[in-house]
């Protein structure tokens, strides 16, 4: 299995909402025996961990695609899932998905154009600014000093649903590792 954190590269990004994904791979990077993988010309940062892989795409988050298609083509890897950031979810939320729309988000639009859209998503509400023009300046910001108290419960409940997916099916998963919301204090 491919299991894809999106984010963008950079000690800039490194805290931001659109790097959720990053914080995942590098929870379950913590947590699990891995070895780097030394094949640049997957335009990421690859980890192996037993059977399966783990990526962070070096390529900016609008040309994601770019990077998972390289390494599920060189590998011939079947199962993919991705996680990554979600405004249409309130802050702390985590939700399974299998296939489905980009929403919007260009990590997701890259990956859907290079791979179809037949793959799981971990997706991890970040909430929404007030308004559809703030998007961008949003989703690159780091998350408040509130949600920072609640980021690193969260970062492993994803991490624990990613593990439960290499073990059983997208639906008992979903299921069992959803998440409504966190609540700020």
């Amino acid at each position: 299995m491919l299991i894809v954190g999106l984010g963008n590269p950079g000690p800039a990004y490194s805290q931001t909402r659109h790097n959720i994904g990053f914080m995942v791979i590098d929870e379950l990077c913590r947590r699990h025996s891995v070895s780097a993988v030394s094949k640049s010309s997957f335009e990421g940062e690859l980890f192996k961990m037993g059977t399966h892989f783990l990526l962070k795409p070096m390529t900016f988050m609008n040309l994601s695609g770019r990077s998972v298609a390289s390494v599920k083509n060189f590998y011939k890897i079947d199962d993919v899932i991705v996680i990554h950031d979600d405004l249409d979810l309130p802050f702390g939320a985590l939700r399974l998905k299998k296939g489905g729309g980009h929403g919007g988000h260009n990590g997701l639009k890259s990956t859907d154009a290079a791979i179809s859209p037949d793959y799981v998503r971990v997706r991890m509400g970040i909430g929404k600014p007030e308004h559809k023009s703030q998007v961008a300046d949003y989703v690159l910001h780091p998350f408040s000093p509130d949600e920072k108290k609640q980021i690193d419960g969260w970062i492993a409940k994803a991490a624990d649903a990613v593990e439960l997916l290499l073990r059983l099916p997208h639906d008992a998963v979903a299921s069992k590792c959803s998440l409504k919301a966190l609540t700020l204090q």
